[in-house]
């Protein structure tokens, strides 16, 4: 099982990839401290911490930071989380997954490797200025957060597979896939969840001009890490809070679904 939390309940603020943008990040955070109800409300980053940006390391501990100060916080792996742990050793993979070539030359990794203040491509020298806790993260990430009315999973799920089938995948995390799909498809956006899904999905992974909610999904990247305000969903009142001074906003309603008892 995964060291950060996998299964959650109640009310959420999911944020966006954040990609290194750390004052944009700290710019969410303080809207979400100012909350009514942010005691008892789950945080949940829907991957993509890394890479890109210009602070990867600066996020990463500023997340470490506010889960030491908030109890109901929890991170999702991204692709660009499994590329850089994957390169660095951090977890046991087949020998046929190059991640180092993809992370290095694809992946605008050169900003996390200049926040940790290594040479870009210089593995070894990341691996060793990696802090303990940054390591123990990146090695040990859940691929879904479960909630009774929600699935976050970083890039969708994939239309035309049953959805339980995907949950155990899911869970298991089977590192043995070069390119596992649930954190790397670029096309689960457009077809929408499965059509057994009892719950909404919510996502990253693919760039959107505004957080968008279509066919039983809630896509929160609005930045890819470079243009634009990061975004943060508070559900189940379907509010957008950005960076900047972009005032909150509610999105349209989506249908409501039952509760996901069975998986629980």
């Amino acid at each position: 099982m995964p060291s950060v939390p996998q299964r959650i309940d109640g009310p959420v603020a999911v944020i966006g990839d954040v990609h290194g943008q750390t004052d944009k990040l700290r710019q969410i955070i303080g809207q979400l401290s100012r909350l009514p109800d942010i005691h008892r409300r789950w945080i949940v980053f829907i991957g993509d911490l890394v890479d890109r940006g210009p602070d990867p390391a600066g996020t990463v501990e500023l997340y470490c930071d506010l889960s030491k100060n908030h109890e109901f916080v929890t991170w999702l792996c991204g692709n660009h989380e499994l590329a850089m742990a994957g390169t660095l050793g951090l977890f046991e993979k087949p020998d046929y997954v190059d991640f180092e070539k993809r992370w290095t030359n694809h992946y605008d990794s050169h900003t996390t490797f200049e926040s940790y203040g290594v040479p870009h491509g210089d593995v070894n020298a990341l691996r060793k200025a990696l802090p303990d806790e940054h390591r123990r993260l990146l090695s040990d990430l859940p691929w879904s957060i479960e909630h009774r009315d929600y699935l976050f999973v970083h890039a969708g799920l994939d239309r035309n597979m049953p959805f339980e089938t995907q949950v155990q995948i899911l869970r298991q995390r089977d590192f043995s896939l070069s390119h596992p799909p649930w954190l790397y498809s670029k096309d689960y956006i457009n077809a929408g969840p499965p059509m057994d899904s009892p719950v909404t999905i919510v996502m990253g992974h693919v760039p959107v001009p505004e957080v968008l909610f279509r066919n039983g999904l809630i896509a929160t990247d609005t930045t890819g890490g470079i243009d634009g305000e990061l975004s943060c969903v508070l559900l189940p009142e379907n509010i957008v809070l950005q960076s900047g001074n972009v005032p909150p906003r509610p999105l349209s309603q989506p249908e409501r679904k039952k509760p996901w008892w069975q998986i629980w």
